[in-house]
């Protein structure tokens, strides 16, 4: 978060990272589970359990396992592959996409999937406006052509489609009528390898699909136990009391390559971690004062202090050994230059800045007060104002911040990187960006077909949004998780999507 898919998603995150990041409490990590389950520790609980809604990863590394979309990311390039769709076509204009389902699928509940359950659950998107309604800005409509077929139509090219339907779990297909049926936020009826047990403050519970049109599981179920404190998650995972987290000190990754009391893998992942000012909130409408803690901030500094060596800082979002990666870099640690900005702006010090983050996420506290120290000799006091995820995500919606520090997840097409987080009126533009260039920009991104030209739109939309610091970009991190030694069918993934289906246990 996806902050918001929020992680936010992040972020990045932001998730950014499609997710933020996720709510919880710690709790004792003992009991639970079985012979046949996978006890995996989590550092946040779900704020609910409907994938149209939630915006945070929490909910997803639950909801991963439970819900299908229509394409899926494959786990080595991240390219679209089947899933609930086993093939597609558009037409040569690029203004129609058909969708071939696949037959003898069966909802949790029993029902047969079909076109019906698409056209509902991608109109109840874009009908009630939900968190991912932006995702459709082109589709002109979607429909069935029989219980096997469904088809988009768009108004423009969208050669992104599938990225878009098919990237995260935010896009599920959910049976026909289930949001009238049942309360999704604690129900949950997909298509997926797993089914919703149960879920309360310590843990939820998925036991396995015996219907699922996969291969079936291995293992009789998943827990997710919210364990905050990475610490505390690894010292588990070395006891034996779970068998997988992400949740790893970072301080420790290094030591633990050599540890033979887990498996540790990682990869560079495709989210990234940022603050962003409130333009709504004096002074921070004020360009020159942005751009001031902009200068201001050494971000080497700031990676290091909250990831060590598994991050790399970047002034952009998309990470470097992306084709979409824009080098654009103008901001230099330099304090003598942030204090002329700030006097340049005619605001008087000292500004005072509170800068909202979560200890379900105990790096974005850690962040914040390396940010807190490099700002203070420019004249801002930064108060780090720490909360649960949950009064996190309700205060960012409803504008309630100075400014706001999370991560955007899981991000797959450039469109999930900037489009909704910058565009004038996007649903993740908490902070109220506004600027007619970058809309424009992003506009024609998004339906641009040409692989070069679709770069150029978003590196020079990138470069404005920088300047401007709508989001001031901090790093990239890598991707890290663990598990017990003898765990196999586990893949590690750049998108941080978490399946369990394959998983065997030692």
């Amino acid at each position: 978060m996806r902050s918001t898919r929020l992680l936010a998603l992040a972020s990045v995150s932001a998730l950014g990272l499609t997710a933020c990041s996720g709510g919880g409490n710690s709790v004792d990590t003992g009991g639970g589970g079985g012979d046949n389950v996978l006890v995996a520790a989590v550092s946040a609980q779900p704020d609910q359990f409907d994938p149209h809604v939630t915006n945070a990863y929490a909910s997803f590394q639950v909801l991963e396992n439970v819900y299908d979309t229509l394409v899926v990311p494959n786990g080595e390039d991240l390219t679209m592959e089947p899933s609930l769709a086993t093939e597609w076509e558009v037409s040569d204009d690029d203004l129609e996409w058909r969708f071939t389902l696949r037959d003898g699928v069966t909802f949790h509940d029993g029902s047969e999937f079909d076109s019906a359950d698409v056209v509902y659950s991608y109109n109840r998107i874009i009908d009630d406006e939900l968190s991912n309604a932006y995702r459709f800005q082109t589709v002109e409509s979607v429909e069935a052509d029989g219980p096997q077929t469904v088809v988009i139509r768009v108004t423009q090219p969208t050669p992104n489609l599938p990225a878009l339907i098919g990237s995260f779990k935010g896009m599920a297909i959910i049976p026909e009528g289930a949001a009238e049926d049942l309360d999704l936020t604690t129900e949950a009826v997909g298509t997926g390898p797993f089914r919703l047990e149960s879920s309360d403050a310590s843990a939820t519970e998925l036991t396995k699909n015996d219907d699922y049109w996969g291969d079936e599981p291995s293992i009789d179920g998943v827990e997710f136990r919210y364990i905050t404190e990475p610490a505390a998650a690894l010292t588990a995972l070395q006891n034996g009391e779970v068998q997988w987290t992400d949740n790893i000190p970072p301080q420790q990754v290094d030591s633990l390559e050599g540890d033979d009391s887990v498996e540790l893998a990682t990869t560079p992942s495709v989210d990234y971690w940022y603050m962003s000012m409130n333009f709504a909130k004096p002074p921070f409408e004020n360009p020159q004062v942005r751009k001031a803690i902009a200068t201001a901030i050494d971000r080497e500094a700031v990676t290091q202090a909250a990831r060590f060596d598994a991050a790399q800082p970047n002034q952009t979002a998309i990470p470097e050994d992306s084709f979409f990666h824009s080098d654009y870099a103008p901001y230099e640690a330099d304090v003598d230059a942030a204090k002329q900005l700030i006097a340049d702006s005619g605001v008087p010090t000292p500004i005072r800045m509170g800068l909202m983050v979560t200890d379900e996420y105990p790096e974005t506290v850690t962040a914040a007060q390396v940010i807190a120290s490099q700002l203070e000799p420019i004249g801002v006091e930064v108060e780090v104002q720490t909360t649960d995820f949950a009064t996190w995500l309700d205060r960012q919606g409803k504008g309630d911040f100075d400014a706001f520090m999370l991560g955007w997840l899981g991000n797959v097409d450039p469109f999930d990187f900037y489009h909704a987080q910058h565009i004038t009126g996007g649903d993740s533009n908490y902070q109220k960006y506004s600027n007619p260039q970058v809309d424009q920009l992003l506009t024609d991104a998004a339906t641009e077909t040409d692989q070069d030209a679709r770069k150029d739109l978003y590196d020079q939309a990138a470069r404005l949004i920088v300047d401007d610091v709508s989001y001031l970009y901090l790093y990239n991190p890598d991707v890290v998780q663990a598990w017990a030694p003898g765990l196999s069918g586990y893949e590690i993934r750049a998108d941080k999507a978490i399946n369990f289906e394959g998983v065997e246990l030692p």
